[in-house]
């Protein structure tokens, strides 16, 4: 592997910027052992083999995207020649402007920013909500209009896309885009109930409104949000449609699985903003979350991906690579509640994990890893289990090497090397291959990044060690991740959630932290917000930098 040769081609040398002219510090110096050092710039190669294989992604399908229009088709074979909302901006596209925000700043300010603009101006058509768009006929791809599909497409967008868009990269035109989706799509509610109008009855669709609503509602402090989601709450925990009670049919792998973790997101809202309404819904959560657990799930606590929850009928035996959208609602009623069986069911089905090595989820597609990986990293996040860690770190290495091959269902090659599958699940790789290489750094990134810098870092007691190389010389910064889920959205807890990029090591702006380097020999003092701009470090090539960085006492 890349990585391994490297390490036996660096010497440990330690250099530091001499632009930053560190002062001397009294508080008893950090020391990091040379086999702590030599872990985080391992976690820099995986980290950077993560970020290579996304830029690639970026820009192999950037030579695909409509000549005219500037839009990333559908997919590569069938549907090359449209673009539409539930695939190609929900599932490809976000990913590609993650990647560049934090790998390529000129391509995330320019072409990215221009697809978005494009988007809005092409292919809005009930009011701001967006229809497929056909290249060839430049325009929509279907004479008449569509409602349910129109809003499918955008709910789609909202809950895949742009919500974690917004919680890695703040306020931004892709937020303003989010929030005038959710808006509309509210103002084409149609579907009369005892609660008011709610604007579907798909359980997909209503899934992804409660998780959206949920954490809009905290990011706006609108209560408008809240109440919609209230509509869709008593909908389903009190109005005769209770997911567990009164269906025969509960899917619970992606597209169907969204509405478990959509009131289990509302259930945490409203325990902590409405208190007659957590009282009304405590139960029915609760019965459903019991019901799931009692029918749907194996000897080793993963999910069927479709039961009968009235019968206890296994509709479909396959293991669910979404496992972890649904037990982020569990451990979201656990943290809520303090509710302990939730947790130790969390804590079950990912102490099995090892016993799916290689497992062959969604027949070895690369979305099906992906979903698989992601959802043990941000169960990881919150429950350090070292198998866990070890089942990641295999199964990140059997996606990765999906890329650049063909698709077992096709044996023509794609003509660029940065294409997955050549369909809208390749932002999925991206996805998780960008939340990987977070976890490999800790949340640090450099700007500007280069293929020929590695930064990895571990957790040190109250801080991190941070260890960097280069193949040439590197001037620029590295940035600290901060509590995004409370400066971003105002949740108020860090609850899991699906496509949520999890934080690792975080800064706070109003506290102080001490950054030693080479072996406690120099340091000096930063604020939280200095480290979230960014500390400035030069590195000659082949000299290793390692870094520790903790709360300071002063």
């Amino acid at each position: 592997m890349r990585h391994q040769l490297k390490t036996q081609i660096f010497h440990i040398v330690f250099a530091f910027s001499t632009s930053l002219f560190l002062s001397s510090c009294k508080e008893p110096a950090p020391i990091a052992s040379e086999a702590d050092q030599k872990a985080a710039l391992e976690n820099g190669y995986l980290a950077h083999e993560g970020y290579r294989r996304s830029i690639y992604f970026v820009h192999a399908w950037l030579e695909y995207a409509d000549k005219k229009s500037g839009l990333i088709p559908r997919n590569l074979r069938e549907s090359i020649d449209i673009w539409n909302a539930r695939d190609a901006a929900a599932d490809n596209y976000p990913f590609m402007v993650l990647t560049s925000a934090i790998l390529d700043k000129e391509l995330y300010e320019g072409k990215m920013s221009e697809i978005l603009q494009t988007e809005i101006k092409l292919t809005s058509r009930l009011d701001r909500l967006p229809d497929t768009y056909s290249f060839s006929k430049e325009g929509f791809e279907n004479q008449e209009i569509d409602k349910k599909e129109i809003i499918f497409g955008s709910s789609e967008y909202i809950k895949d896309g742009l919500l974690p868009l917004t919680e890695y990269i703040g306020h931004t035109a892709w937020s303003e885009r989010m929030i005038d989706l959710i808006d509309d799509i509210w103002k084409n509610a149609s579907y009369e109930t005892p609660y008011g109008l709610i604007p579907s009855l798909n359980v997909e669709v209503n899934g992804e409104l409660l998780q959206a609503l949920s954490r809009i509602y905290w990011m706006t402090g609108d209560e408008k949000y809240l109440d919609w989601a209230k509509r869709l709450g008593d909908y389903y925990l009190l109005g005769g449609h209770h997911p567990t009670d009164d269906v025969e049919i509960l899917r619970l792998r992606d597209h169907g699985c969204e509405i478990v973790s959509g009131l289990c997101e509302l259930y945490v809202a409203v325990a902590n903003s409405d208190q007659e309404k957590s009282a009304a819904y405590k139960a029915p959560i609760y019965r459903m979350l019991d019901r799931i657990l009692e029918v749907g799930t194996n000897e080793d606590g993963l999910f069927y991906n479709q039961i009968n929850p009235q019968t206890g009928e296994i509709l479909d035996e396959e293991i669910a690579d979404t496992y972890g959208y649904t037990y982020n609602a569990y451990y979201s009623v656990f943290l809520q509640d303090n509710y302990q069986p939730y947790q130790k069911a969390v804590l079950k089905a990912m102490g099995n994990l090892h016993k799916y090595t290689n497992f062959d989820w969604e027949e070895g597609s690369a979305d099906g890893y992906a979903d698989a990986i992601e959802s043990a990293l941000n169960l990881y996040n919150r429950e350090s289990l070292a198998g866990t860690k070890e089942w990641i770190d295999s199964e990140i290495q059997r996606m990765w090497s999906l890329q650049d091959s063909s698709h077992r269902r096709n044996t023509e090659k794609f003509r660029n090397t940065g294409v997955i599958e050549g369909w809208h699940g390749d932002g999925n790789f991206a996805r998780t291959s960008i939340m990987y290489s977070l976890w490999k750094s800790q949340g640090v990134t450099a700007s500007p990044w280069k293929e020929q810098l590695y930064l990895g870092a571990i957790p040190m007691e109250d801080g991190i060690l941070i260890s960097m190389v280069s193949d040439k010389d590197w001037d620029g910064k590295i940035k600290f991740d901060h509590k995004r889920h409370q400066s971003i959205f105002k949740l108020p807890m860090d609850y899991p959630r699906i496509n949520q990029l999890p934080e690792w090591f975080t800064v706070d702006k109003g506290k102080k932290y001490r950054v030693t380097f080479s072996k406690g020999q120099t340091a000096n003092t930063y604020s939280g917000v200095e480290l979230m701009e960014g500390i400035e470090i030069s590195l000659e090539k082949g000299h290793q930098v390692s870094i520790i960085v903790s709360p300071s006492e002063k």
